[in-house]
């Protein structure tokens, strides 16, 4: 066996070497590892637009309404954008998230919408406490992002009318319509949701100015 200048057999240098070698990959390694965990990703938040309030029309309705929050899944009691396929199968974005959940999404679109439209008398939500005959109440079915081709925005929810005075259901509707992305990004969809709330909205409104107008309130 050779001996080297320092007096160490020269067959131990390479064995000394590899386990550096070795040591500096993992501890390298490691510094990677824990920089990707430090580095999450940020959430990123959308919101839909609402009409600003408008002035009463000449003809507005003599109807007050207060719209109630919509029954739902609890995918849509999150703020968490919800995904789905023509299939069963659905699931939700960790971080892409609405503003604020479906239920309130929709519940403040039909409040700002249908009270700038000036056709009623007021529209309100149950914390304004304000009184009123009328409850827009439904249920809430889909507020998703459907991967099809192309991509759409699937709103889909029931919408009922109740008479505090008659304690009955007096008109109804349903709602169901897929709107187009205009690309396969989220961006695309949240712009094609807008649009599809919005045009909800306007059936709804179109729906109840044409109960109203047929039964005159007593």
């Amino acid at each position: 066996m050779s001996v080297n200048a320092h007096g160490v057999p020269s067959s131990a240098s390479p064995v000394r070497g590899k386990r550096r070698i070795w040591l500096l990959a993992t501890l390298a390694a490691l510094a990677v590892m824990s920089a990707g965990c430090g580095s999450a990703r940020p959430i990123k938040y959308y919101q839909l637009t609402y009409p600003m309030s408008g002035s009463a029309a000449p003809d507005t309705l003599d109807a007050t309404l207060i719209v109630h929050l919509f029954e739902a899944s609890h995918l849509y009691l999150d703020d968490k954008i919800v995904y789905g396929f023509e299939g069963p199968e659905m699931g939700t974005y960790e971080n892409q998230r609405w503003a604020e959940p479906p239920i309130e999404i929709l519940q403040n679109a039909l409040v700002r919408g249908l009270r700038s439209s000036g056709r009623f008398k007021g529209v309100y939500t149950p914390r304004s406490n304000a009184s009123a005959r009328f409850i827009l109440m439904g249920h809430l079915y889909d507020f998703k992002e459907l991967d099809s081709k192309p991509i759409v925005a699937r709103l889909n929810y029931e919408i009922r009318l109740r008479d505090r005075k008659t304690g009955a259901t007096v008109w109804n509707h349903l709602y169901s319509h897929d709107e187009p992305a205009s690309e396969k990004s989220v961006s695309a969809f949240v712009l094609a949701m807008d649009k599809n709330v919005q045009r909800s909205v306007l059936e709804v409104q179109a729906g109840l100015e044409e109960y109203f107008r047929s039964h005159p309130l007593n």
